[in-house]
């Protein structure tokens, strides 16, 4: 195919905020919910501070907001700094079709654009949703070799596709700007999975974002690139990933949109851990299931995870969350693994934790789902009992999800900017689509 690249545009650049079904609007609305949460509470964290620090040397003309601050920033280095926090934590939202964590790469750079050309949130919220839908469609091109085989994360690289289309599109560019958008974009995506557990995880969250936005403000200025960056020969799918699949990338998707199958993390830690700590907490509510009591635990998953998550013995909160052995034990110890503060170097070095954790036992499998997990337990009776679960499966019912993700907001934010602030805060991302400009929400964030 020689217009993939087009194709792909034409499919996501005439979306307009009119023309959104009020369910992608929803769940718009609680991707951005959502990911200022984590981002606020991610705020402290020590590559959050490094990389303010050096941010904030370096100066530049205020443009837009830091979330969790009253700090500004060129609106390049307030998409960088907040893409980063967003990801800190490891709390945010994913999509499998990408595979990786779309929003924190898209929302951050057009909130800041937004913001530094005083936008409607309507505007935004269109803007997001076309670098969402992008961002999903061209990750279909080369999945699953790109993620699971050649070892990028898709977060970082696909994710800067993402945002380039998002800030094109609030930038009002045409077809032929956009795909240069589009191309500038593709020479500057990067991140590894080798990074996973360090402080570069994040960054590539935050690299997305800047990277996204500076492409789409060169191609505004008659910056040019190739039109056809996915598909030309050398180009970024053929030097990214074994596998070219074209025709997935323009297949539309159930019920016509990706961000339908976004899904939201309840758990701290890698997306691809959270089926198995809830086949652990099913278990751990059954009669006669106790630490003491568990001779032995093996937890199946899919193969492609121990690439991303299976880190035997971690010693720090960031590895913590990317392993397999460590959340399914904390799980049955009965530790919430919602709260940031369960994934700590003293809790991976907890010995009640590390005996628990050394009775698992993790079989990789092939072709078994990556959001699959079957989790048995032997007891030291020699009763064995079993719990599976898959945590790929979206939300049903959107209404009940934006009332889980408002709890989740609360809970994070709060300890904050306080209750009432937090509240209102809240309250105006609820009605961000009515919002003459997105700029009115930095009051409410700076904490």
């Amino acid at each position: 195919m020689t217009d993939l690249t087009r194709q792909i545009v034409r499919r996501t650049r005439p979306l307009t905020h009119a023309a959104l079904p009020d369910e992608i609007r929803a769940l718009a609305r609680q991707c951005v919910q959502d990911t200022i949460a984590v981002a606020l509470a991610g705020a402290a964290d020590d590559l959050v501070r490094i990389l303010r620090a050096e941010l904030e040397e370096a100066g530049g003309t205020p443009q837009s907001s830091v979330w969790g601050s009253t700090l500004r920033l060129p609106a390049g280095a307030a998409a960088l700094l907040n893409g980063t926090m967003g990801h800190a934590l490891d709390y945010d939202d994913v999509n499998l079709a990408m595979p990786g964590h779309p929003t924190v790469a898209i929302l951050p750079a057009v909130m800041a654009l937004g913001e530094a050309r005083g936008a409607s949130g309507a505007e935004v919220m269109a803007a997001f949703v076309v670098g969402y839908e992008t961002a999903c469609r061209i990750g279909r091109v080369m999945a699953p070799g790109h993620y699971d085989v050649v070892g990028f994360h898709a977060t970082g690289t696909v994710g800067t596709f993402g945002a380039a289309a998002g800030c094109a599109h609030l930038l009002g560019l045409d077809e032929e700007q956009t795909l240069h958008a589009l191309g500038i974009a593709a020479t500057q995506a990067a991140g590894l999975k080798s990074m996973f557990g360090t402080m570069c995880k994040p960054l590539h969250a935050g690299r997305a974002a800047q990277n996204g936005l500076l492409a789409a403000k060169l191609a505004a200025r008659g910056f040019i690139a190739r039109p056809d960056s996915l598909e030309c020969v050398q180009g970024f799918a053929r030097t990214h990933s074994p596998d070219f699949h074209p025709q997935a990338a323009l297949e539309d998707p159930a019920g016509g949109f990706h961000i339908r199958a976004n899904l939201f993390k309840y758990h701290a830690a890698c997306y691809l851990t959270h089926a198995g700590i809830e086949a652990a907490r099913m278990l751990r509510d059954r009669p006669g299931v106790a630490a003491d009591r568990i001779a032995a635990i093996t937890l199946r998953v899919d193969e492609c995870t121990d690439r991303v998550c299976n880190i035997a013995a971690p010693r720090t909160g960031l590895e913590a969350k990317f392993s397999h052995r460590l959340t399914a034990a904390m799980a049955l110890a009965g530790l919430e693994t919602s709260r940031l503060d369960c994934f700590t170097a003293t809790v991976a070095a907890d010995p009640r934790i590390v005996a628990l954790r050394d009775k698992v036992s993790v079989e990789l499998l092939p072709h078994f789902g990556p959001t699959h997990a079957v989790m048995d337990i032997r007891l030291i009776d020699q009763t064995t009992l079993s719990a599976e679960y898959d945590a790929g499966i979206p939300a049903a019912d959107v209404a009940h999800q934006g009332g889980r993700i408002r709890a989740k907001f609360d809970g994070l934010v709060a300890p904050i900017l306080g209750g009432e602030r937090g509240a209102a805060l809240g309250d105006a991302i609820g009605a961000i689509d009515r919002a003459p400009s997105v700029a009115a929400l930095a009051p409410l964030w700076a904490a």
